[in-house]
């Protein structure tokens, strides 16, 4: 069966709440490097909205190995699950 891009991203972007972007550095080591909230689709642009929660800033730069932490970039913006949950 044949779907249409825009269909496969909106399925996507109801199916997901969070997403956690993991990647490898300079150094081989692999670091969590942003976390994301999924907050819908748009229409017009066709593409899934994300909301950045956390994200991963290097202490030192230049170093052989990479060193950082994350740090929190936003509020968490849909809570009705968690509410749902009891969790909030």
């Amino acid at each position: 069966m044949e779907l249409p891009v825009s269909a496969v991203r909106r399925q996507i972007a109801s199916g997901l709440d969070i997403m956690v972007h993991l990647g490898r550095m300079r150094d081989r080591s692999r670091k969590v490097l942003e976390i994301l909230e999924i907050t819908g689709y748009s229409y017009e642009k066709e593409e899934i909205l994300t909301h950045t929660l956390y994200e991963f800033e290097e202490s030192r730069k230049g170093g052989e190995k990479v060193e950082g932490t994350l740090v929190k970039k936003g509020e968490l913006e849909q809570t009705r699950k968690l509410e749902r949950a009891g969790l909030m």
